[in-house]
């Protein structure tokens, strides 16, 4: 089995200026995408990629010993294009560098670091279970479900559930629903060949995060993590 690691940072970030490589507990964000992304490859035959259309980052990842030739256009590097789109063009680059087709490709966000080897590993053992599923990514219980205490706006103009849960009596009783933490995604290599745009498809799994996670929008976001890093509040190592 082989794997291709991407790790995908561009420098136009709107929310967060800079974040991949502002310091959060010692070192810039993408370091921790870097050192899950070493320890996965001590499990598995893997190479790493770095796809990102910033010096600056480029030079970051660099001094932490992830260095690429591969240079992410600016087409793909703009507010309105996909990552997916993004993670296509680095998979093909890499394929034609390395002159092999990788059996998987493993995303790691930089904004979604609160991730474990364990969990990454976990994650690759729930989709090599199940050979018809294009992907998995992973998740973390919902605080909030679709089919008990969130509205939409309906036609109407009138606010109503987002999912009709009139079958149900309780919260408890509803569907589980969980909120996609951005913090890793595996897919194997036909998910790009049938030319798909979002990892939602009609065969994708999912993997539940155990503990902590959550990605970075907004400062308050940069600002809770760093307290948790710093204060060793997060229950787990990284």
């Amino acid at each position: 089995m082989r794997t291709l690691i991407t790790i995908c940072a561009r420098g136009g970030s709107k929310g967060i200026p800079g974040k991949n490589i502002k310091e959060i507990a010692g070192k810039p964000l993408i370091a921790y995408s870097i050192d899950c992304a070493r320890k996965v490859q001590s499990e598995m035959e893997a190479d790493i990629v770095l796809s990102t259309d910033s010096d600056a980052i480029r030079e970051c990842a660099r001094s932490y010993g992830l260095e690429t030739a591969y240079r992410r256009p600016a087409y793909l590097a703009d507010d309105h294009c996909g990552k997916l789109d993004a993670i296509a063009d680095v998979l093909c680059w890499s394929e034609k560098e390395n002159g092999i087709r990788y059996d998987y490709l493993l995303d790691l966000d930089c904004t979604s670091p609160l991730r474990t080897l364990q969990d990454v590993l976990e994650g690759f053992a729930i989709l090599e279970k199940d050979p018809e599923a294009l992907d998995l990514f992973s998740v973390s219980p919902a605080s909030r479900n679709p089919y008990f205490n969130m509205v939409e706006k309906k036609a109407s103009g009138y606010y109503d559930l987002v999912k009709d849960g009139s079958a149900f009596t309780t919260r408890q009783e509803s569907p589980e629903v969980y909120d996609m933490n951005a913090s890793f995604y595996i897919y194997r290599r036909r998910f790009f060949d049938q030319g798909l745009r979002d990892p939602n498809t009609p065969l994708s799994l999912v993997y539940v995060m155990p503990h902590r996670c959550f990605d970075l929008d907004e400062p308050v976001d940069f600002d809770f993590m760093a307290f948790l890093l710093e204060q060793g509040k997060l229950g787990f190592e990284l």
